[in-house]
């Protein structure tokens, strides 16, 4: 794609969380970046280019509704990030003309079903465009699967393994996050489906392997002394797709995907919780009125910003051998999300990584290099 006029593209500019992808890539850019701004509203873009003082940033009209402007960008760039959801509603339009144009692509998407939507409608395109569609490259679900791909090379690759990672954080969701997960909770049935039928177009695992999320169950746990709460998110999803693809997860890797609290009492207050938003998602005036109180593209300032973090423990088991991993990170809905989401294009752009097309996870993708950068970026990833 040496003819592109682009390097990166970032759609969705004007958003909170585009903002500061912006933020991030104009201070941290290499020197010589091929860069522009795309998003509807030119006057906002302005704004933002003004915003970041650099006049001289090219600005690209699109929209999410209109394929021909959305083929203008993808046919320009080598890489393309969109921080434009929930990406059920927009998002689909602008994957089909990365896929179509060969563009490597990037997101910070948490919703199963769209992802599994996306596999289901261009993974084939992609593979034979040799485009790379990287979803999850966010904390959704950046920290989880590079985390794990970290923990697992120091096990044995011709054991069976199990890992199982423990999220604790002090921050809040996105607005868009918010919004992601009530529409997901409210169409139960057809992220199942969804799920089913990619599962039968993707088949199993080549050479007799097996790579499954395993959803678990409350309890203590006997190593970190948390109790444990079992997170229905994305990241064991795209955990156990990494241990598909790649051969040191072992021949048969287990994942279980916990939230972490010091008391009983804690966890048991976030599984009432769960269990009302997803009762409140199934009805729709109410799913509306908690929609309402928060603007998909609205977030804290940076003052609030800065007092959040997260950890990630992973305790991975196999060949007789235990290992107890850790990433920490600041604030991860919106500050880390940015760099992770940033570094995630230019890794594709700039790396040499391990040839791959088609609809791939961060560690498939861009393993040991990803991990590089988002450590120089400020996450922190060690043995314990």
């Amino acid at each position: 794609m040496v003819d592109r006029d682009f390097d990166i593209v970032l759609f969705g500019a004007t958003g909170f969380t585009g903002q500061l992808t912006a933020d991030y890539l104009a201070r941290n850019a290499p020197d010589g970046l091929r860069w522009a701004l795309a998003g509807r509203n030119p006057a906002k873009l302005e704004a933002v280019r003004d915003r970041l003082g650099l006049p001289d940033l090219e600005l690209l009209s699109a929209d999410s509704t209109d394929a021909d402007s959305l083929a203008a960008i993808a046919g320009r760039a080598r890489v393309v990030i969109s921080t434009v959801g929930p990406y059920l509603q927009y998002g689909a339009p602008l994957v089909a003309a990365c896929a179509d144009a060969g563009t490597d692509y990037v997101d910070l998407t948490g919703e199963p079903e769209f992802v599994d939507q996306m596999y289901l409608q261009h993974h084939e395109t992609a593979v034979r465009t040799g485009a790379r569609l990287v979803h999850a490259c966010g904390f959704d679900s950046v920290p989880h699967d590079l985390g794990a791909f970290s923990a697992v090379q120091q096990l044995p690759s011709d054991s069976p393994i199990t890992l199982r990672g423990i999220v604790r954080s002090g921050g809040m969701a996105s607005g868009g996050t918010i919004h992601s997960a009530l529409g997901q909770f409210s169409r139960a049935r057809q992220m199942r489906a969804a799920h089913s039928s990619r599962r039968r177009a993707e088949g199993k695992p080549g050479a007799g392997r097996s790579s499954r999320a395993v959803s678990g169950k409350p309890h203590r746990d006997r190593v970190l002394g948390y109790w444990l709460l079992p997170l229905p998110t994305i990241d064991p999803i795209i955990v156990a797709r990494s241990g598909a693809a790649l051969a040191a997860y072992g021949p048969t890797f287990r994942y279980s995907h916990y939230a972490g609290t010091k008391t009983l009492r804690y966890a048991a207050g976030g599984a009432a919780l769960v269990t009302t938003l997803a009762a409140a998602a199934q009805v729709k005036p109410v799913r509306n009125f908690l929609l309402g109180k928060v603007a998909a593209g609205d977030g804290p300032d940076e003052a609030k910003r800065d007092k959040s973090w997260f950890t990630v423990d992973f305790v991975g088991e196999g060949g007789g051998q235990t290992v107890r991993t850790r990433v920490s990170g600041g604030d991860p809905g919106y500050t880390e999300t940015a760099m992770m989401l940033a570094e995630s294009a230019l890794c594709l752009a700039f790396d040499d990584n391990p040839p791959t097309a088609g609809q791939v996870t961060t560690a498939q993708a861009m393993g040991d290099n990803l991990l590089a950068r988002v450590q120089a970026g400020g996450l922190t990833f060690v043995t314990l």
